[in-house]
């Protein structure tokens, strides 16, 4: 049998605790492991699908400019920081995942990155047409993001862009 405080207290711990970690795969943080946190709905890209995305993109992306749309615990952006770009823009609608990656930014001394909370759609609207070299889009799976984030993205695209 389980004493009930110890379970609560069990349970508590559990709700409290980092859900995890991921690592950073390429570049100057290889190996770098990032908390993640447990959030409703943050579910972050698995560091084989990064290493697969970022084998197809190259490991130097120095000079880049992109935009995570949808930062969540800020992996993907983070990847594309680690292999050289230039500019990262990470954009966030919830503001403890926001002070998260402010924290994530500070610890890396990742000057090239912006944390920004916000929509990101509203962010790839905002974005000078083909601005952008490489565009994050990894939205909520229960959302109906994915369309309008595109449409954005297409136009925010650099035209040599991914």
């Amino acid at each position: 049998m389980i004493h009930p405080v110890r379970a609560a207290r069990s349970a508590r711990s559990l709700d409290a605790a980092p859900a995890g970690a991921i690592r950073i795969i390429g570049g100057q943080w290889k190996r770098t492991r990032l908390p993640v946190a447990r959030h409703p709905g943050l579910r972050p890209t698995p560091d084989r699908v990064r290493e697969t995305l970022f084998n197809w993109l190259g490991q130097d992306l120095r000079g880049w400019r992109c935009l995570d749309a949808f930062a969540g615990t800020g992996a993907l952006g983070l990847e594309a920081a680690s292999r050289g770009a230039a500019a990262v823009q990470l954009v966030e609608r919830d503001a403890a995942l926001v002070e998260r990656l402010h924290g994530l930014q500070q610890r890396l001394r990742a000057d090239t990155v912006r944390v920004q909370r916000g929509d990101g759609i509203a962010a790839l609207e905002r974005a000078a047409p083909a601005s952008i070299d490489l565009v994050l889009l990894d939205p909520p799976f229960d959302s109906a993001l994915s369309g309008p984030a595109l449409r954005c993205a297409t136009r925010a695209l650099a035209a040599s862009g991914f």
